[in-house]
């Protein structure tokens, strides 16, 4: 395929930064070097070496919805920057055909004294519209924003969501070839965020390259095609959003448990370090010859270490003390089926087994269609939260304990009511540590879990959207 096929081309792109420990080693960085080179000694670094980037490479084909999701520190930010030239690479080079429009960090390129009019005009002609083009965007620009008179006042009075109404409008009101959006959208209210989505779908559909950068996964899974995931720096992996995100998961989790299982020693430790204190105490107040503790002696009580289980590779991920095994789907007469019509009801049998002895459970899913939009989530705990409140009554799941080698299957029933598509069904099994979303371990996620299809007949029984509300409408007049 051809370089011009693509509107962004990285290769091997690499930035490194330098840190300072003192003010000074600035100074003998820019003098010293040369002036050892100069004496034939070899030049020594006052600093100390940063990557932000490591050899990143990948292309962005033109009119492709792209996103790039990663932790904060991953290297977003910079790699952005880069593309759009704000910042130069240490190695590599990018490449990119056509007018960029981005929306980076909160007020980037608006002068604070300006007015929202003059930053207006000062950003279109950076971009290189003439002024008679800016005049006729003008009004357009403007509505798009909606902040009324504050449109002539100085932007640093503006608030936040203020400043990233005229931002966005200014980038998107121009029609750019290519659109860059970092993060900045999380500021704005619901409402514009659903307006900015609505342009940007727009402006993919006429055909403007999207580069999307967001900790908002179900945006970043139906705004984008295709995803790239990065982690300190590095390239983790590239593919289908779905995937990426996955992959995204998966470390976020694996992340988690590290952080916990540090905070679980630290406090471990900490308790022995009392213990062993409080031992030496007594023995010093009866004379007796030291007590010397040592981390590695076992301690009374303490749970044997848990063997390590394999973890599942490909569209699952968890701690796997207790297992999704099987999902199935029924009709109302109890028959497996997997098509369905939106007046239908529908059970979801999901069967789980318990890998060690462990309570606190919640079996949960998630319903996603073909577009990635998640069309509904639930679980146990949202059935024990409502007899908690004293909503509904029955017993609650949370409060059940189970034994290694259980077997144990949740019913989910429901009456469809989804619009023509095709859906995927997420399951889960979850430890809550509290009986309500506040402290959940996830025990192991499944991503496609099961498929079914949703259909109607259209002499018969027909709606738009995604979701029968089962709207009627009443009427007078003559029979």
């Amino acid at each position: 395929m051809s370089s011009e096929e693509y509107s962004i081309t990285v290769r091997d792109v690499s930035k490194r930064y330098e840190i300072y420990d003192r003010p000074r080693d600035r100074l003998k960085q820019f003098a010293l070097p040369r002036a050892r080179s100069l004496a034939g000694l070899v030049p020594r670094n006052y600093f100390r070496e940063f990557w932000a980037l490591n050899s990143i490479s990948f292309e962005v084909k033109k009119g492709e919805a792209f996103g790039i999701v990663g932790r904060n520190g991953s290297g977003k930010s910079t790699l952005l920057q880069i593309i759009c030239g704000t910042l130069t690479p240490t190695l590599g080079e990018v490449r990119t055909n056509g007018r960029i429009a981005a929306l980076l960090e909160l007020g980037s390129g608006f002068s604070p004294d300006f007015t929202g009019r003059e930053n207006n005009y000062l950003n279109a002609a950076v971009l290189g519209f003439e002024r008679a083009e800016i005049d006729r965007r003008f009004d357009e620009i403007a509505a798009f924003a909606d902040i009324g008179q504050f449109l002539d006042q100085p932007v640093k009075t503006y608030s936040s969501g203020m400043l990233v109404r005229l931002a966005f409008a200014v980038q998107v009101c121009i029609e750019p070839d290519i659109l860059i959006v970092d993060e900045a959208l999380a500021v704005g209210d619901a409402l514009f965020q659903k307006r900015c989505f609505e342009r940007m779908e727009r402006l993919r559909s006429n055909g403007t390259t999207l580069l999307f950068v967001s900790h908002d996964q179900e945006s970043v899974r139906t705004l984008t095609n295709r995803a790239l995931l990065l982690r300190k720096g590095v390239m983790q992996t590239i593919g289908s959003s779905a995937e990426t995100l996955l992959t995204y998961r998966k470390q976020l989790h694996e992340e988690e448990n590290a952080a916990f299982d540090a905070a679980a020693k630290f406090l471990k430790d900490k308790a022995l370090a009392a213990k062993a204190i409080g031992k030496q105490a007594q023995v010093e107040s009866r004379g007796d010859a030291p007590l010397v503790a040592s981390s590695q002696a076992p301690v009374e009580g303490d749970p044997e270490p848990a063997a390590e289980i394999s973890r599942s590779a490909g569209l699952s991920f968890g701690d796997m003390q207790a297992e999704v095994v099987k999902v199935e789907l029924f009709n109302a007469a109890g028959e497996p089926s997997s098509h369905f019509d939106p007046r239908d009801a529908v059970s979801i049998a999901i069967e789980c087994v318990a890998r060690c002895d462990i309570g606190h459970l919640n079996v949960g899913l998630r319903i996603r269609n073909k577009e990635g939009v998640k069309m509904y989530s639930w679980g146990t705990l949202n059935q024990d939260m409502a007899i908690r409140a004293g909503l509904r009554e029955g017993p609650m799941f949370w409060d059940r304990d189970f034994k290694a080698g259980d077997r144990f299957t949740v019913m989910f029933e429901f009456l469809c009511g989804l619009g023509p598509n095709l859906y995927e069904i997420q399951a889960t099994v979850a430890q809550e540590g509290k009986p309500y979303y506040a402290e959940q371990r996830m025990l192991h996620w499944v991503d496609e879990a099961a498929f079914f299809t949703v259909t109607t007949r259209a002499d018969e029984y027909h709606f738009g959207g995604v979701l029968d509300l089962r709207m009627q409408a009443e009427f007078e007049g003559k029979e």
